[in-house]
């Protein structure tokens, strides 16, 4: 179930829900009862467990950048030592 960000008009209470997409929006603030609006939010990441799914993704270089592929080393913030 998604979590949706909303924003009071009112106070700027800003507050999530877990709702269902089906559900009908959140009309007023649990805080002061003001009209409210859901924030569009960047999203979710997905959490796997597991050495299959941790094979798949990008592993993290030094320089915060993401690999090629988890099997190439990083090297000077670059894939496989690349400069």
């Amino acid at each position: 179930m998604p979590a949706y960000e909303y924003l009071c008009q009112s106070c700027d209470n800003r507050f999530e829900r877990r709702q269902k997409m089906s559900d009908p929006l959140i009309a007023s603030c649990p805080q002061c009862g003001g009209q409210v609006h859901r924030l569009i939010s960047g999203g979710a990441g997905v959490i796997s467990r597991g050495a299959e799914s941790s094979a798949a993704a990008p592993s993290q270089c030094a320089m915060g950048d993401a690999c090629c592929a988890p099997e190439m080393g990083c090297g000077a913030g670059m894939c496989g030592g690349e400069e």
